[in-house]
Protein backbone atom coordinates (compact mmCIF):
# COMPACT_ATOMS: atom_id res chain seq x y z
CA UNK A 1 0.00 0.00 0.00
CA UNK A 2 3.18 2.08 0.64
CA UNK A 3 4.35 1.82 -2.87
CA UNK A 4 0.68 2.80 -4.32
CA UNK A 5 1.11 5.81 -2.20
CA UNK A 6 3.43 7.23 -3.83
CA UNK A 7 2.83 6.30 -7.40
CA UNK A 8 0.81 8.75 -9.35
CA UNK A 9 -2.54 8.72 -11.52
CA UNK A 10 -0.69 7.32 -15.21
CA UNK A 11 1.12 4.63 -12.66
CA UNK A 12 -1.75 3.04 -10.81
CA UNK A 13 -4.10 2.97 -14.24
CA UNK A 14 -0.90 1.22 -15.56
CA UNK A 15 -1.16 -1.42 -12.54
CA UNK A 16 -4.63 -1.93 -12.95
CA UNK A 17 -4.54 -2.35 -16.82
CA UNK A 18 -1.98 -5.25 -16.14
CA UNK A 19 -3.46 -6.86 -13.38
CA UNK A 20 -6.86 -6.81 -15.58
CA UNK A 21 -4.89 -8.05 -18.33
CA UNK A 22 -3.62 -11.30 -16.35
CA UNK A 23 -7.09 -12.34 -15.02
CA UNK A 24 -7.89 -12.00 -18.20
CA UNK A 25 -5.57 -14.18 -19.47
CA UNK A 26 -5.74 -16.61 -16.55
CA UNK A 27 -9.90 -16.86 -17.30
CA UNK A 28 -9.26 -17.69 -20.68
CA UNK A 29 -6.37 -19.94 -19.78
CA UNK A 30 -9.20 -22.10 -17.09
CA UNK A 31 -11.69 -21.61 -19.75
CA UNK A 32 -9.86 -23.32 -22.77
CA UNK A 33 -8.46 -26.27 -20.58
CA UNK A 34 -10.59 -29.57 -21.59
CA UNK A 35 -10.41 -30.56 -17.52
CA UNK A 36 -12.76 -29.10 -15.03
CA UNK A 37 -11.50 -26.58 -12.45
CA UNK A 38 -13.56 -25.89 -9.12
CA UNK A 39 -12.31 -23.43 -6.54
CA UNK A 40 -14.03 -23.63 -3.51
CA UNK A 41 -13.68 -21.21 -0.08
CA UNK A 42 -13.17 -22.93 3.20
CA UNK A 43 -17.26 -22.42 3.48
CA UNK A 44 -17.63 -25.04 0.46
CA UNK A 45 -18.65 -21.77 -1.64
CA UNK A 46 -18.18 -21.96 -5.13
CA UNK A 47 -15.47 -18.98 -5.83
CA UNK A 48 -14.33 -19.96 -9.52
CA UNK A 49 -16.13 -22.58 -11.94
CA UNK A 50 -14.38 -22.75 -15.88
CA UNK A 51 -16.22 -23.84 -18.43
CA UNK A 52 -15.68 -27.50 -18.92
CA UNK A 53 -16.83 -27.93 -15.11
CA UNK A 54 -20.12 -26.53 -15.99
CA UNK A 55 -19.79 -28.82 -19.34
CA UNK A 56 -18.52 -32.07 -17.42
CA UNK A 57 -20.99 -31.89 -14.19
CA UNK A 58 -24.59 -31.30 -14.55
CA UNK A 59 -25.03 -27.78 -12.28
CA UNK A 60 -27.20 -25.29 -11.61
CA UNK A 61 -26.50 -21.02 -11.89
CA UNK A 62 -29.36 -20.37 -9.83
CA UNK A 63 -27.02 -18.96 -6.79
CA UNK A 64 -24.48 -20.82 -7.79
CA UNK A 65 -21.78 -18.70 -6.14
CA UNK A 66 -23.96 -18.14 -2.69
CA UNK A 67 -23.85 -21.71 -1.70
CA UNK A 68 -22.56 -24.82 -0.72
CA UNK A 69 -21.29 -26.31 -3.78
CA UNK A 70 -23.30 -29.85 -3.44
CA UNK A 71 -26.60 -28.13 -3.04
CA UNK A 72 -26.17 -26.79 -6.49
CA UNK A 73 -25.23 -30.34 -8.18
CA UNK A 74 -28.15 -31.54 -9.77
CA UNK A 75 -27.04 -35.44 -9.58
CA UNK A 76 -27.72 -36.72 -6.32
CA UNK A 77 -24.84 -38.92 -6.06
CA UNK A 78 -22.41 -36.40 -7.21
CA UNK A 79 -24.47 -34.23 -4.54
CA UNK A 80 -23.95 -36.38 -1.57
CA UNK A 81 -20.09 -37.37 -2.58
CA UNK A 82 -19.16 -33.43 -2.29
CA UNK A 83 -20.98 -32.97 0.62
CA UNK A 84 -19.19 -35.49 2.57
CA UNK A 85 -15.68 -35.02 0.76
CA UNK A 86 -15.77 -31.55 1.69
CA UNK A 87 -17.28 -31.62 4.79
CA UNK A 88 -14.56 -34.52 5.73
CA UNK A 89 -12.04 -32.16 4.27
CA UNK A 90 -10.65 -35.67 2.53
CA UNK A 91 -8.11 -35.81 -0.15
CA UNK A 92 -9.58 -37.65 -3.07
CA UNK A 93 -8.01 -39.22 -6.04
CA UNK A 94 -9.71 -40.17 -9.69
CA UNK A 95 -13.07 -41.22 -8.16
CA UNK A 96 -15.07 -42.38 -11.27
CA UNK A 97 -18.94 -41.08 -11.78
CA UNK A 98 -21.02 -42.93 -14.45
CA UNK A 99 -23.29 -39.92 -15.77
CA UNK A 100 -26.17 -40.68 -17.84
CA UNK A 101 -27.05 -37.40 -20.98
CA UNK A 102 -28.77 -37.15 -24.22
CA UNK A 103 -25.21 -38.60 -25.88
CA UNK A 104 -25.29 -41.87 -23.63
CA UNK A 105 -23.01 -42.78 -20.55
CA UNK A 106 -20.01 -40.65 -20.05
CA UNK A 107 -17.42 -41.35 -17.27
CA UNK A 108 -15.76 -38.73 -15.29
CA UNK A 109 -12.95 -38.84 -12.56
CA UNK A 110 -12.95 -36.36 -9.79
CA UNK A 111 -9.63 -35.25 -7.18
CA UNK A 112 -10.22 -33.33 -4.69
CA UNK A 113 -7.29 -31.58 -2.79
CA UNK A 114 -6.89 -28.67 -0.29
CA UNK A 115 -5.75 -25.03 -0.86
CA UNK A 116 -2.62 -24.43 1.71
CA UNK A 117 -1.63 -21.37 2.19
CA UNK A 118 0.75 -20.52 5.32
CA UNK A 119 0.05 -24.04 6.82
CA UNK A 120 -3.33 -23.43 7.13
CA UNK A 121 -6.24 -24.56 4.38
CA UNK A 122 -8.04 -21.62 2.60
CA UNK A 123 -10.38 -23.71 0.52
CA UNK A 124 -10.39 -26.91 -1.83
CA UNK A 125 -9.48 -27.47 -5.61
CA UNK A 126 -11.68 -29.94 -7.30
CA UNK A 127 -10.27 -31.42 -10.69
CA UNK A 128 -12.53 -33.22 -12.98
CA UNK A 129 -11.53 -35.65 -16.31
CA UNK A 130 -13.58 -36.81 -18.75
CA UNK A 131 -12.44 -40.68 -19.06
CA UNK A 132 -15.30 -42.10 -21.81
CA UNK A 133 -12.81 -42.20 -23.96
CA UNK A 134 -9.75 -43.88 -22.10
CA UNK A 135 -11.91 -46.72 -20.51
CA UNK A 136 -13.59 -47.43 -23.91
CA UNK A 137 -9.85 -47.48 -25.41
CA UNK A 138 -8.95 -49.94 -22.34
CA UNK A 139 -11.99 -52.04 -23.14
CA UNK A 140 -11.00 -52.34 -26.40
CA UNK A 141 -7.52 -53.52 -25.91
CA UNK A 142 -8.86 -56.05 -23.00
CA UNK A 143 -11.39 -57.36 -25.53
CA UNK A 144 -8.46 -57.47 -28.30
CA UNK A 145 -6.46 -59.61 -25.79
CA UNK A 146 -8.92 -61.84 -25.22
CA UNK A 147 -10.27 -62.52 -28.70
CA UNK A 148 -5.93 -63.70 -29.11
CA UNK A 149 -6.09 -66.08 -26.27
CA UNK A 150 -9.43 -67.54 -27.63
CA UNK A 151 -7.78 -68.09 -30.60
CA UNK A 152 -5.29 -70.24 -29.43
CA UNK A 153 -7.81 -72.27 -26.73
CA UNK A 154 -10.82 -72.77 -29.53
CA UNK A 155 -8.48 -73.98 -31.71
CA UNK A 156 -6.92 -76.93 -29.85
CA UNK A 157 -10.76 -77.65 -28.08
CA UNK A 158 -12.62 -77.37 -31.47
CA UNK A 159 -10.29 -80.32 -33.02
CA UNK A 160 -9.67 -82.70 -29.93
CA UNK A 161 -13.50 -82.37 -29.43
CA UNK A 162 -15.12 -82.91 -32.67
CA UNK A 163 -13.16 -85.56 -34.07
CA UNK A 164 -14.39 -87.96 -30.80
CA UNK A 165 -17.82 -86.25 -31.44
CA UNK A 166 -18.24 -87.63 -34.44
CA UNK A 167 -17.27 -90.90 -33.69
CA UNK A 168 -20.00 -91.06 -30.80
CA UNK A 169 -22.92 -89.90 -33.33
CA UNK A 170 -22.42 -92.73 -35.65
CA UNK A 171 -22.28 -94.91 -33.25
CA UNK A 172 -25.30 -93.65 -31.47
CA UNK A 173 -26.96 -94.33 -34.85
CA UNK A 174 -25.76 -97.59 -35.29
CA UNK A 175 -26.96 -98.59 -31.46
CA UNK A 176 -30.50 -97.56 -32.74
CA UNK A 177 -30.27 -99.82 -36.13
CA UNK A 178 -28.91 -102.93 -33.43
CA UNK A 179 -31.59 -101.85 -30.85
CA UNK A 180 -34.40 -101.16 -33.50
CA UNK A 181 -36.52 -104.61 -32.60
CA UNK A 182 -36.10 -104.72 -28.81
CA UNK A 183 -36.21 -100.75 -28.34
CA UNK A 184 -39.01 -99.26 -25.87
CA UNK A 185 -39.98 -95.90 -24.73
CA UNK A 186 -37.31 -95.60 -22.31
CA UNK A 187 -34.89 -96.43 -24.95
CA UNK A 188 -35.80 -94.09 -27.64
CA UNK A 189 -35.76 -90.71 -24.91
CA UNK A 190 -32.57 -91.94 -23.76
CA UNK A 191 -30.98 -92.30 -26.83
CA UNK A 192 -32.82 -88.76 -27.99
CA UNK A 193 -31.15 -87.37 -25.21
CA UNK A 194 -27.89 -88.49 -26.56
CA UNK A 195 -28.22 -86.96 -29.76
CA UNK A 196 -29.50 -84.00 -28.16
CA UNK A 197 -26.20 -83.02 -26.19
CA UNK A 198 -23.92 -84.46 -28.86
CA UNK A 199 -25.69 -81.41 -31.28
CA UNK A 200 -25.55 -79.17 -28.60
CA UNK A 201 -21.58 -79.93 -28.22
CA UNK A 202 -21.04 -79.52 -31.97
CA UNK A 203 -22.95 -76.16 -31.90
CA UNK A 204 -20.56 -75.57 -29.28
CA UNK A 205 -17.32 -76.50 -31.39
CA UNK A 206 -18.33 -74.88 -34.06
CA UNK A 207 -18.60 -71.35 -32.39
CA UNK A 208 -15.47 -71.83 -31.40
CA UNK A 209 -14.05 -72.57 -34.82
CA UNK A 210 -15.77 -69.55 -36.17
CA UNK A 211 -14.20 -67.16 -33.39
CA UNK A 212 -10.59 -68.27 -34.01
CA UNK A 213 -10.74 -68.79 -38.00
CA UNK A 214 -10.04 -65.65 -39.93
CA UNK A 215 -12.70 -64.63 -41.79
CA UNK A 216 -13.09 -65.03 -45.13
CA UNK A 217 -14.86 -61.39 -45.43
CA UNK A 218 -15.77 -60.60 -49.21
CA UNK A 219 -17.38 -57.10 -49.17
CA UNK A 220 -19.33 -55.74 -51.98
CA UNK A 221 -21.61 -52.43 -52.06
CA UNK A 222 -24.70 -53.70 -50.61
CA UNK A 223 -27.97 -52.09 -49.59
CA UNK A 224 -27.98 -51.96 -45.92
CA UNK A 225 -32.00 -51.12 -45.51
CA UNK A 226 -32.70 -53.93 -47.77
CA UNK A 227 -30.44 -56.42 -45.64
CA UNK A 228 -32.33 -55.48 -42.52
CA UNK A 229 -35.67 -55.78 -44.26
CA UNK A 230 -34.44 -59.37 -45.18
CA UNK A 231 -33.89 -59.83 -41.00
CA UNK A 232 -37.26 -58.18 -40.41
CA UNK A 233 -38.76 -60.94 -42.50
CA UNK A 234 -36.86 -63.58 -40.91
CA UNK A 235 -37.27 -63.13 -36.96
CA UNK A 236 -41.11 -61.89 -37.42
CA UNK A 237 -42.47 -65.50 -37.13
CA UNK A 238 -40.18 -65.99 -33.84
CA UNK A 239 -41.02 -62.27 -32.40
CA UNK A 240 -44.67 -62.41 -32.81
CA UNK A 241 -44.96 -66.35 -31.14
CA UNK A 242 -43.12 -64.47 -28.20
CA UNK A 243 -45.39 -61.40 -28.20
CA UNK A 244 -42.51 -59.06 -29.18
CA UNK A 245 -43.56 -56.12 -31.34
CA UNK A 246 -41.67 -54.96 -33.87
CA UNK A 247 -40.75 -51.27 -34.20
CA UNK A 248 -38.63 -50.58 -37.46
CA UNK A 249 -37.61 -47.51 -38.99
CA UNK A 250 -35.03 -47.29 -41.70
CA UNK A 251 -34.08 -44.37 -43.30
CA UNK A 252 -34.51 -44.10 -47.02
CA UNK A 253 -31.64 -42.68 -49.27
CA UNK A 254 -28.95 -44.50 -47.07
CA UNK A 255 -25.42 -44.65 -49.11
CA UNK A 256 -24.34 -47.99 -50.09
CA UNK A 257 -21.74 -49.70 -47.70
CA UNK A 258 -19.37 -52.02 -47.79
CA UNK A 259 -19.72 -55.77 -46.06
CA UNK A 260 -20.81 -59.00 -46.58
CA UNK A 261 -24.22 -59.69 -45.87
CA UNK A 262 -24.02 -63.44 -44.40
CA UNK A 263 -21.64 -61.70 -41.38
CA UNK A 264 -23.49 -58.90 -41.24
CA UNK A 265 -26.45 -60.64 -40.81
CA UNK A 266 -25.42 -63.03 -38.23
CA UNK A 267 -23.85 -60.30 -36.18
CA UNK A 268 -27.40 -58.44 -36.03
CA UNK A 269 -29.63 -61.46 -35.33
CA UNK A 270 -27.35 -62.09 -32.03
CA UNK A 271 -27.97 -58.25 -30.94
CA UNK A 272 -32.25 -59.57 -31.59
CA UNK A 273 -31.55 -62.91 -30.32
CA UNK A 274 -30.90 -61.65 -26.75
CA UNK A 275 -33.39 -58.69 -26.76
CA UNK A 276 -35.66 -61.61 -27.68
CA UNK A 277 -34.52 -63.26 -24.29
CA UNK A 278 -34.27 -60.45 -22.35
CA UNK A 279 -38.00 -59.92 -23.37
CA UNK A 280 -39.95 -63.16 -22.29
CA UNK A 281 -43.02 -61.57 -21.20
CA UNK A 282 -43.30 -59.60 -24.43
CA UNK A 283 -41.88 -56.11 -25.03
CA UNK A 284 -40.98 -53.81 -27.84
CA UNK A 285 -37.57 -54.30 -30.20
CA UNK A 286 -36.93 -51.55 -32.06
CA UNK A 287 -34.72 -51.67 -34.90
CA UNK A 288 -33.23 -48.26 -36.47
CA UNK A 289 -31.16 -47.26 -39.13
CA UNK A 290 -29.69 -43.64 -39.91
CA UNK A 291 -26.91 -41.67 -41.46
CA UNK A 292 -24.99 -39.96 -39.22
CA UNK A 293 -21.65 -37.55 -40.84
CA UNK A 294 -19.35 -40.05 -42.59
CA UNK A 295 -21.09 -43.20 -41.15
CA UNK A 296 -24.29 -45.27 -40.82
CA UNK A 297 -25.57 -46.07 -37.79
CA UNK A 298 -27.78 -49.13 -36.79
CA UNK A 299 -29.80 -49.24 -33.38
CA UNK A 300 -31.06 -52.50 -31.66
CA UNK A 301 -33.35 -51.13 -28.66
CA UNK A 302 -35.35 -53.39 -26.20
CA UNK A 303 -37.35 -52.65 -23.57
CA UNK A 304 -36.30 -56.21 -21.40
CA UNK A 305 -34.85 -56.50 -17.87
CA UNK A 306 -31.73 -54.36 -18.98
CA UNK A 307 -27.71 -55.53 -18.41
CA UNK A 308 -26.24 -55.25 -14.50
CA UNK A 309 -23.73 -52.31 -14.63
CA UNK A 310 -21.06 -54.96 -13.02
CA UNK A 311 -21.16 -56.78 -16.61
CA UNK A 312 -21.39 -54.37 -18.73
CA UNK A 313 -17.97 -53.94 -19.90
CA UNK A 314 -17.43 -57.87 -20.06
CA UNK A 315 -20.63 -58.64 -22.42
CA UNK A 316 -18.24 -58.79 -25.09
CA UNK A 317 -15.64 -61.17 -23.64
CA UNK A 318 -15.09 -64.68 -24.54
CA UNK A 319 -17.19 -66.98 -22.44
CA UNK A 320 -18.96 -64.07 -20.69
CA UNK A 321 -22.80 -65.28 -20.51
CA UNK A 322 -25.68 -65.71 -17.61
CA UNK A 323 -27.76 -68.12 -19.72
CA UNK A 324 -27.66 -71.35 -18.32
CA UNK A 325 -27.26 -73.00 -21.83
CA UNK A 326 -24.90 -69.72 -23.47
CA UNK A 327 -21.57 -70.54 -24.84
CA UNK A 328 -20.21 -66.83 -24.57
CA UNK A 329 -19.53 -66.27 -28.01
CA UNK A 330 -22.64 -64.45 -29.21
CA UNK A 331 -21.49 -61.16 -28.84
CA UNK A 332 -17.45 -62.00 -28.84
CA UNK A 333 -18.70 -62.96 -32.77
CA UNK A 334 -20.78 -60.15 -33.05
CA UNK A 335 -17.74 -57.69 -32.21
CA UNK A 336 -15.55 -59.21 -34.24
CA UNK A 337 -17.71 -59.25 -37.07
CA UNK A 338 -18.33 -55.46 -37.00
CA UNK A 339 -14.50 -55.03 -36.14
CA UNK A 340 -13.69 -56.54 -39.29
CA UNK A 341 -15.95 -54.29 -41.44
CA UNK A 342 -13.75 -51.27 -39.78
CA UNK A 343 -17.08 -50.31 -37.65
CA UNK A 344 -17.38 -49.77 -33.67
CA UNK A 345 -20.02 -51.32 -31.74
CA UNK A 346 -21.60 -49.20 -28.36
CA UNK A 347 -24.10 -50.41 -25.26
CA UNK A 348 -25.97 -48.82 -23.25
CA UNK A 349 -28.44 -50.21 -20.49
CA UNK A 350 -30.69 -49.82 -17.18
CA UNK A 351 -31.22 -52.65 -15.38
CA UNK A 352 -35.17 -52.94 -15.63
CA UNK A 353 -35.35 -50.69 -18.66
CA UNK A 354 -33.96 -52.19 -21.13
CA UNK A 355 -30.50 -52.46 -23.65
CA UNK A 356 -29.99 -50.34 -26.30
CA UNK A 357 -26.80 -51.77 -28.96
CA UNK A 358 -25.79 -48.74 -31.97
CA UNK A 359 -23.65 -50.21 -34.63
CA UNK A 360 -21.46 -47.29 -36.25
CA UNK A 361 -20.26 -48.47 -39.71
CA UNK A 362 -17.86 -46.65 -42.13
CA UNK A 363 -19.48 -44.99 -45.53
CA UNK A 364 -16.92 -45.20 -48.79
CA UNK A 365 -14.80 -41.94 -49.23
CA UNK A 366 -14.54 -41.41 -52.69
CA UNK A 367 -11.59 -40.38 -53.65
CA UNK A 368 -10.94 -37.47 -56.50
CA UNK A 369 -8.13 -38.37 -58.62
CA UNK A 370 -7.05 -35.29 -61.10
CA UNK A 371 -6.76 -36.89 -64.99
CA UNK A 372 -4.66 -35.27 -67.06
CA UNK A 373 -5.14 -34.74 -71.07
CA UNK A 374 -5.58 -32.85 -74.14
CA UNK A 375 -8.81 -30.66 -75.09
CA UNK A 376 -10.03 -30.50 -78.12
CA UNK A 377 -8.12 -27.07 -78.79
CA UNK A 378 -5.16 -29.05 -78.25
CA UNK A 379 -4.33 -27.33 -74.62
CA UNK A 380 -3.95 -29.49 -71.75
CA UNK A 381 -6.55 -29.56 -69.28
CA UNK A 382 -7.61 -31.28 -66.21
CA UNK A 383 -10.70 -33.24 -65.23
CA UNK A 384 -11.57 -34.38 -62.09
CA UNK A 385 -12.61 -38.44 -61.66
CA UNK A 386 -14.53 -39.74 -58.72
CA UNK A 387 -13.68 -43.34 -57.61
CA UNK A 388 -14.76 -45.15 -54.27
CA UNK A 389 -11.39 -46.00 -52.53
Amino acid sequence: MDKVSRMNADAIRNLLRTLADENDRLETVLDSMMDGIIVCDVDHRPILINKSAERLIPISQTDLYETNLWTSVRDSELSDFFYSSLENEETVLDREFALEGKQGTRIIAISITPLVKEKRITGTLIHIEETTEKRKKETRLRRAENLASLTTLAAGVAHEIKNPLGAISIHVQLLRKTLQPVKTAGMERYLSVVEEEIDRLNRIVVDFLFAVRPMDIASINDDLNGMLSELVAFITPETDSMGIQLDVKLEKDLPLLRFDKRYMKQALLNLVKNASAAMDQGGTLQLRSWQENDEVRILVKDNGTGIPEKNLGKIFEPYFTTKANGTGLGLTLTYKIIKEHGGDINVSSREGFGTEFIISLPIPQTEHKLITGRCADGEICNEIQDTDS
